[in-house]
């Protein structure tokens, strides 16, 4: 059924949450919440703090919180779903929102100049809505049409903003504080923020987290394997997608110092 599902990343997580919250009465999650991030009062010892992570008591604590969150609720639907959803179904699903998203991508690779990424971006989206019957099939990757990777957090690398600090958000996870508010953005270039459906969109919009979770169990299983701290190893682990991302894949420019040390060094023998 086409492409099936890529691996999840940055950009493939739910970018916008479209559901009016009305204020709960009694705000029990909130205690608990507080609760859970009380051990961020605690310090990290000097030593072993990664400078770019200067609020990694906070940002465990809420690691601890959202996996808590995950292991009791999402995990458990996610690993039903794969468990017993036909994988051409997943494989659908997986195509459908990846079609949507691929509006965000146009969006950005726009904003970033890169209009013949753009101009491939909306052929996609002809393509597979059409073709593809509403994105379920992805006909446009076999023609040669590459699905892009982007964002408005990678946007603003492209323009000069750096990343700042690692931040982990309450039920979105990893992130910085550049990256965390470019959320917003893509949120409203996504096609799912106008659907005025709110039930259907709801509705959607769980489908999607669900299938995006799913997608991270066989990574999820093989960094169980390897980490023995699994905040430190995704920590590190996203912060370097971010920057291939940024870079289009292009090494940063200590990375390339090394490379040209390499290839003299190479040279002289």
């Amino acid at each position: 059924m086409g492409e099936g599902r890529d691996t999840p990343t940055h950009s493939s997580l739910p970018q916008v949450l479209p559901v009016k919250l009305s204020k709960p009465r009694h705000p029990v999650w909130l205690l608990l919440l507080t609760v859970l991030l009380l051990p961020a009062c605690a310090t990290v010892p000097p030593e072993s703090r990664d400078p770019r992570d200067p609020w990694e008591s906070y940002n465990r604590a809420m690691f601890q919180f959202n996996d808590a969150v995950d292991s009791a609720v999402i995990k458990p639907v996610a690993q039903g779903y794969e468990r017993h959803v036909p994988q051409p179904v997943q494989t659908g699903v997986t195509n459908f929102f990846s079609n949507l998203r691929d509006v965000v991508n146009m969006t950005n690779n726009t904003l970033q100049f890169k209009f013949h990424d753009a101009a491939s971006d909306l052929t996609r989206i002809i393509m597979n809505t059409s073709f593809g019957v509403f994105g379920l099939f992805d006909v446009a990757s076999p023609m040669g049409l590459e699905k892009s990777n982007e964002d408005f957090g990678q946007t603003l690398g492209r323009w000069g903003v750096s990343s700042g600090p690692y931040l982990v958000l309450p039920f979105l996870g990893p992130s910085t504080l550049r990256d965390a508010p470019a959320r917003v953005v893509d949120g409203v270039t996504h096609p799912l923020y106008y659907y005025d459906e709110t039930a259907v969109r709801n509705t959607l919009l769980v489908v999607d987290i669900i299938d995006i979770r799913a997608g991270f169990l066989p990574t999820e299983r093989a960094l169980e394997e390897v980490a023995t701290d699994r905040y430190m190893a995704l920590r590190n682990a996203y912060l370097q997608r971010r920057e291939f991302l940024v870079r289009d894949g292009a090494p940063s420019q200590d990375q390339y110092d090394l490379l040209q040390e390499l290839e003299d060094w190479d040279d002289d023998f």
